[in-house]
Parts: C-alpha cells; sequence; structure tokens
C-alpha cells in the first residue's frame, strides 16, 4: 500500500494532511477521479453490456469476434497454439 500511496503523491493525485496518516485528493487528482467515472460508466460498462447482449449483432461484437479470429489465426501460424 505506501507504494500505491508513494505513486499516487508523485503523481500529484493526492496530498498528505500534516501530521496524520490520512490523505485527500488533490484538484487534479479530482479531475481524474471524475474522468475515470465517466470513461467506466458510458464506455467500459456499456461496452461489456454491449458484448454479452445476446440480441442483435453489433458493431462491437463484430471487431471484437474478428479481433480474436485474427489472434487465433496469428498464434496458430506461429506455433503458439495450446
Amino acid at each position: 500500500m505506501s507504494y500505491d500511496l508513494r505513486r499516487l503523491r508523485a503523481h500529484g493525485v493526492i496530498q498528505r494532511i500534516p501530521r496524520t496518516h490520512r490523505y485527500r485528493l488533490t484538484p487534479v487528482g479530482h479531475e481524474q477521479a471524475l474522468f475515470l467515472a465517466r470513461v467506466h460508466n458510458r464506455l467500459i460498462r456499456t461496452g461489456l453490456a454491449d458484448l454479452a447482449d445476446p440480441g442483435q449483432p453489433t458493431a462491437l461484437r463484430t471487431a471484437t469476434r474478428a479481433y480474436d479470429k485474427a489472434l487465433d489465426d496469428y498464434l496458430r501460424r506461429a506455433g503458439l497454439t495450446a
């Protein structure tokens, strides 16, 4: 945990409250936290739901299947299949 806290402090995401073992978000850290929350809500959660939905094929599902097939073909040609 100290490693993670040290890295967050080094990147300006948190700052230590003097004479305590507590930390607070910096303005930069707050902006980054909001950005990541929005990315999760708008992209990751909806994208994963789109992939898991067994309904109509979507562009994301089609692209994922094409990527998986291309990767499998590449690994087969390289002799790295299990």
